[in-house]
């Protein structure tokens, strides 16, 4: 308090004496008035008081305001007030312009007064529960006054927050308020508390926050919304940069798919307004956050393949190729599209399949690259679409192989008057803008990149430099430029095209003894190299000297001394006479010590603010990282070391060939062991199969014989029952002579139909064939004739004799209803006699309907035994199957153990092989270690490397040597 009354004290206009005592005096009303409508009046007028004399305020009624805040919770009126006034008092936003020191005095001013609220972190905790109080006139300025403390104090104000219970989790709830002004600026609270600090936005992240901003975007409008999707990607990108964590929840809550609508633009190119334009920015670099290539390779690998399953990568290249987009969108968009695809094979041979929509439809690759040689497009955008061609080509040998021939022949003579990748990069190669040779030979290098076989390729490129001359290599074409120097009138850099050149060329000559080669066969070229080293020029050809001593460097150590004029020993002994070895390792360290060099190895887009500052490319800074000490050491390495290095070369070359010959046996035999084991396996979970099969089926078939026996006990015993059934019924005394004669009679009448039934079908069978046999086509005319007459009469008879059949079945079948009547008279008489008799039992029936019940349920019994012997039938079938399938299963356990045998006898003998193997390679360790104590007694410094590999081999032979017992001890 003291050092701010000092301030007010030093100031040279403050407040007239009547205003500091209405100061006072209202301060003096809030802490001693008992009523509340006092109090609050006095809050009131010390707000309208605050913006005109903030320092007089804040110094005198803070406490007493913060002293409200505790105390007059219930009332919200005068709680706004107080809290309307610590924010005027806090706060630097200011609407009038005022002079620059006084917007600094202000800004000191508050974070003064901050530094005072936030010493008691109560104040702070207060603030919070303050916000949870539902009523506009508390919330919304309670919302302002943290802003504003985060704004003066961040990081201290944050780690108050961090420690106070729930206190991020009460800030969330803003998110979901109805009322937009406290949405909106409640979002604009967490954008200040989120800024830099990882563990508030870990808790911010899992308290639901992407869910929240994610639908307050899509209720806005996405793109086309306001300020209010501007200030949620800003917290959306607060939440994401440098923060893995959260990138991972990002990706695993699915919320990647919610980002493809964000870039739905439309067709209508019309309404690109400002506000547009930059939420479009922003989602794009939202998507940048998330595959950057300073990320951890696994999530950005992750997160590019779940950008290409939901389709964000097509909407992106939809956008690429559409028309009337603004410049800065589609060099935003080409940059995210690089990023998406980098080092990504799907994502990439997706890109090399978009069209532009022209007619005819030509490669995206091919309508950038024409961009990149372009002159006239901005430069901003040329880099954008280098930065994507070498996204496209980084990992990604398939595409490198796909430019690299367009530039041959064939492809060309089968490509007709269509422009290709190629040939657009040798345009802007040799042509007279400089910007656009270094842009050319940088994106020819990436498709040289890390790859021996392009290398190789590309020499066979010829090109057609004037009519009636022959034709000239590509090589030969880019040292021909290099010699040349500043005779050829550029536009642009004086250095930039030479720069490139030699990029181009280093890359190509590196790990490539058959480049080096054509290279040194151009006799002009070593001279040509030696001279620019060797001269003494100004600061600016010094970084072409470095290149120059490099691609000489290159020469020397990847020569394969092919060519006995320059053989590594000539070249080196060249470079003493011509240069000097410490001049020439002091030109090649000018590389590493330029001022561009290392902000070139930082990213690896490139991003300069002006053509002048391209000079090195990201790729080539490693480049020269990895040889500039190797090719030091080569230089300064003598003619004897050199061979006795070649010897042992050579020697590690033939060893590492027996050894990788043996490891190839020692696979392939490992594959074959492996695959007879599967077969081995697989055989015996068939037989466990069958087995298994065999065992239910034996068990359903004792099962089936129980329900027989069983079924065969119930029925003689229900027959049982039903003959004492049947008795009982003839013992009631209920006329049983009349019941028995006429069953007895129908049973008679019945048997007499039956055989009338059987002649009478006899007969029908016997009318039919000889009907048939009258008809049938087969029979030859004689014999048809000479049998027409007897067949005839035997016809007549049969048919009087069916006659009389048919006369006596009618007369039967009379007399059988005439008996049926009879019947059921006799049982009406039966029952009504019953009903007089008293009755001795419920159970007891007439005997008639006993009668008719026993033969239903014995003919139902019958029916049930017939069923269940043909069950038994057809079991004893399945029985006899399943034995033979056991049979089988049996003969081919027998083949397997047979084939077990077999391969019992192949192991001892791989094992036999092996071991063979592994004394041949400890005669060759030993060698290896003669020859190494050879060189260290010749004074030649022996390389850790090579003790390594030699090391690392002994370990792999004797993993192979354990692999391998443990395989013999797991057959045995």
């Amino acid at each position: 308090m003291n050092f701010l009354r000092g301030v007010m004290g030093g100031q040279s206009a403050g407040p007239q004496h009547t205003e500091a005592e209405t100061i006072q005096k209202l301060c003096d009303r809030v802490a001693s008035s008992t009523l509340l409508d006092d109090r609050r009046n006095a809050v009131r007028a010390l707000k309208s008081l605050s913006k005109k004399y903030r320092l007089e305020v804040g110094i005198q009624a803070m406490e007493h305001l913060i002293h409200v805040l505790q105390t007059d919770r219930s009332d919200s009126e005068i709680i706004g007030y107080a809290l309307d006034t610590l924010y005027n008092i806090i706060s630097n936003d200011e609407e009038e312009e005022v002079e620059e020191n006084s917007t600094r005095q202000n800004e000191d001013l508050g974070s003064q007064f901050t530094e005072i609220f936030i010493k008691q972190q109560e104040n702070v905790t207060l603030l919070l529960s303050l916000l949870e109080e539902f009523d506009f006139h508390v919330r919304w300025p309670g919302v302002k006054l943290l802003t504003s403390l985060l704004k003066q104090l961040g990081p201290q104000v944050q780690q108050i927050i961090l420690v106070s219970p729930m206190g991020v989790s009460r800030l969330m709830d803003l998110l979901a308020d109805s009322r937009e002004v406290i949405r909106n600026d409640g979002v604009l609270l967490l954008q200040a508390l989120t800024r830099s600090n990882g563990a508030i936005q870990k808790i911010v992240a899992f308290e639901n926050a992407f869910e929240r901003l994610l639908d307050i975007i899509t209720e806005e409008g996405n793109s086309d919304g306001g300020i209010v999707v501007e200030d949620c990607l800003i917290l959306l990108q607060n939440l994401l940069k440098n923060n893995n964590s959260n990138q991972n929840f990002f990706k695993e809550g699915s919320y990647i798919q919610r980002m493809k609508p964000w870039f739905e633009v439309g067709d209508e190119n019309s309404g690109w307004s400002a506000q547009k334009v930059t939420n479009l920015h922003l989602m794009l670099q939202l998507v940048r956050v998330l595959v950057s290539p300073t990320n951890p390779p696994g999530a950005t690998s992750s997160c590019q393949k779940a950008m290409f399953q939901c389709g964000l990568l097509q909407q992106l290249c939809t956008i690429l190729m559409a028309t009337g987009v603004p410049a800065d969108i589609l060099t935003e968009t080409i940059n995210t599209v690089s990023e998406v695809i980098r080092g990504c094979q799907v994502n990439q041979d997706y890109f090399a399949s978009v069209n532009a929509p022209s007619n005819p439809p030509r490669p995206a690759i091919v309508v950038l690259l024409m961009s990149m040689v372009n002159e006239r497009q901005p430069f901003v955008l040329r880099c954008a679409v280098l930065y994507c061609f070498q996204c496209f080509l980084y990992k990604n040998q398939k595409g490198q192989g796909e430019i690299v021939s367009t530039l041959l022949p064939s492809t060309i003579d089968a490509m007709g008057n269509s422009v290709s990748a190629g040939q657009l990069l040798c345009g802007g190669l040799f042509s007279t803008d400089s910007l656009s040779n270094w842009c050319a030979a940088v994106a020819l290098a990436h498709a040289l990149q890390e790859n021996a076989t392009q290398k190789e390729q590309l020499l066979r490129v010829q090109l057609a430099t004037n009519i009636g001359n022959p034709p000239v290599s590509l090589l030969q074409q880019c040292t021909n430029i290099l010699s040349q120097g500043d005779k050829i009138n550029r536009r642009g850099s004086k250095i930039q095209t030479r720069v490139g050149l030699l990029m181009l060329l280093c890359t190509w000559l590196s790990n490539c003894p058959i480049a080096v080669t054509h290279f040194l066969h151009n006799s002009a070229n070593v001279p040509f190299l030696t001279g620019q080293i060797a001269e003494n020029l100004g600061e600016e050809e010094q970084l072409v000297q470095g290149l120059c001593a490099l691609l000489l460097g290159i020469s020397i150590y990847f020569n394969d001394n092919s060519l006995e004029s320059y053989m590594k020993e000539k070249l080196k002994q060249l470079i003493e006479k011509r240069i000097g070895k410490e001049n020439f390792i002091e030109k090649l360290g000018f590389i590493s010590k330029h001022e561009l060099y290392s902000r070139a190895s930082q990213k690896p887009q490139p991003n300069f603010p002006s053509p002048e500052y391209m000079i090195f490319d990201h790729e080539f800074t490693k480049l020269v990282k990895e040889l500039e000490g190797v090719i030091t050491k080569a230089i300064y390495k003598s003619s004897e070391e050199d061979k006795k290095e070649e010897e042992v070369k050579k020697t590690l070359e033939q060893h590492d060939s027996i050894v990788t010959h043996y490891k190839n046996m020692i696979r392939e035999q490992d594959l074959q062991l492996e695959e007879l084991k599967q077969q081995v396996s697989t055989l015996k979970c068939q037989n466990e199969q069958l087995q298994t099969a065999v065992t239910q089926q034996v068990s359903q078939i004792q099962q089936h014989k129980d329900q027989y026996n069983l079924l065969k006990v119930q029925l003689g015993k229900e027959n049982q029952h039903h003959g004492s059934q049947s008795d009982g019924a003839q013992m009631n005394g209920i006329q049983p002579e009349e019941i028995g004669r006429l069953r007895e009679e129908i049973e008679e009448l019945k048997s007499k139909q039956e055989l009338l039934q059987s002649q009478l079908a006899e007969k029908d069978s016997l009318i039919e064939n000889l009907k048939s046999s009258q008809t049938s086509p087969g029979r030859n005319e004689q014999s048809s004739a000479t049998a027409s007459a007897g067949d005839s009469e035997k016809v007549a008879e049969l048919k009087e004799e069916l006659a009389t059949l048919k006369s006596q079945l009618n007369s039967q079948s009379v007399e059988i209803t005439k008996l049926q009547t009879e019947k059921q008279e006799l049982l009406q008489k039966t029952e009504a006699f019953a009903k007089s008799v008293p009755v001795q039992g419920e159970g007891e029936t007439p005997a008639a309907a006993n009668s008719t019940d026993v033969e239903g349920r014995l003919s139902a019994l019958l029916q049930e035994t017939k069923e269940l012997k043909n069950e038994i039938k057809a079991l004893s079938e399945e029985r006899t199957a399943i034995k033979e399938q056991l049979d089988s299963s049996n003969s081919t356990i027998a083949i397997l153990q047979n084939e077990k045998d077999k391969l019992e006898l192949e192991i001892t003998d791989s094992k036999k092989e092996q071991d063979d193997l592994l004394v041949l390679l400890a005669d060759q360790d030993q060698k290896i270690l003669s020859l190494k104590n050879k060189l260290k007694d010749l004074g030649h410094p022996v390389e850790e490397e090579d003790e390594l590999e030699s090391g690392d081999q002994e370990d792999e032979d004797d993993e192979t040597e354990d692999g391998g017992k443990d395989q013999d001890q797991g057959y045995l």
